[in-house]
């Protein structure tokens, strides 16, 4: 006898395998096992469950960690014995941070990529590069900022970050930038900006528009979003406005009341 198709079951298994368009008028189903949707559904909600706990845990035990350094040479220390962020595993070093902790600019980025990775300092590649000639122009280097990334490894072969690697690492992002205690941040890329600022908008739409982070100690630091220098190597034509960016950020730090400071 034909088994008949229970139309419930077989959207759901659209969905579970991915499927957002279909062609035809007749129903593609699964292999005729009846148990095989309601058993194959349970089994993805329990992965995904178990992640969020994991994810959890971890995060718990990187706030944790956090709450027991006063410095930033205790929390690169914590990081590189962190064990619960997958991303460690296939990292070749911890990059932590790198120039002038003390200067009250800081400029945040997303992740290590190839070069950042093998050698174990923050932008030291062809967009930290770029970053580098475009921080001088408005004169700076990194004895006038601290810069870092909202990871601290590099994910296998630069893919985007995934939220459960973000969430985890953000106690030791959030406990940087109190350490750190700026007075201006300039957040490169959607990524950045994105978890800095807890939203969910385009960079296009954030870049060049001001905001405030709210730092442990009650003061607030302003915040500049901008494009990432690795943007602006895959799409040149966009480099104009990421200099309108820099001329902002810099006329903000020189008519400020401690402008002489930095």
């Amino acid at each position: 006898m034909t088994e008949q198709i229970d139309i419930k079951q077989i959207l759901e298994w659209y969905l579970w395998a991915g499927v957002d368009e279909t062609c035809g008028s007749e129903p593609f189903a699964p292999p005729p096992r009846p148990s095989a949707p309601s058993l194959v559904m349970p089994a993805a909600r329990a992965a995904s469950t178990n992640l969020a706990q994991d994810t959890g845990g971890a995060f718990r035990s990187a706030q944790e960690i956090c709450a027991q350094v006063s410095t930033l040479e205790e929390l690169r220390a914590a990081v590189e014995k962190f064990e619960g962020c997958a991303l460690k595993l296939t990292a070749a070093h911890t990059v932590f941070g790198d120039g002038n902790p003390q200067a009250g600019v800081l400029l945040i980025g997303e992740a290590p990529g190839a070069d950042e990775d093998r050698i174990g300092v923050p932008f030291v590649g062809r967009s930290g590069q770029l970053l580098d000639k475009m921080m001088a122009a408005i004169g700076y280097d990194r004895t006038r900022y601290y810069i870092c990334n909202i990871l601290p490894w590099r994910p296998p072969g630069n893919r985007t970050p995934l939220d459960s690697e973000i969430a985890v690492c953000l106690p030791f992002l959030k406990k940087q930038i109190d350490l750190v205690d700026p007075d201006y941040i300039l957040v490169m890329g959607a990524a950045a900006a994105n978890t800095l600022l807890d939203n969910t908008e385009t960079i296009s739409k954030m870049r060049g528009r001001w905001y405030e982070y709210v730092k442990s100690n009650g003061r607030t630091a302003k915040v500049l979003a901008g494009f990432h220098p690795a943007y602006l190597l895959r799409t040149p034509g966009q480099k104009a406005k990421a200099w309108a960016d820099l001329l902002r950020l810099y006329k903000e730090i020189a008519s400020g009341k401690n402008a002489e400071s930095y």
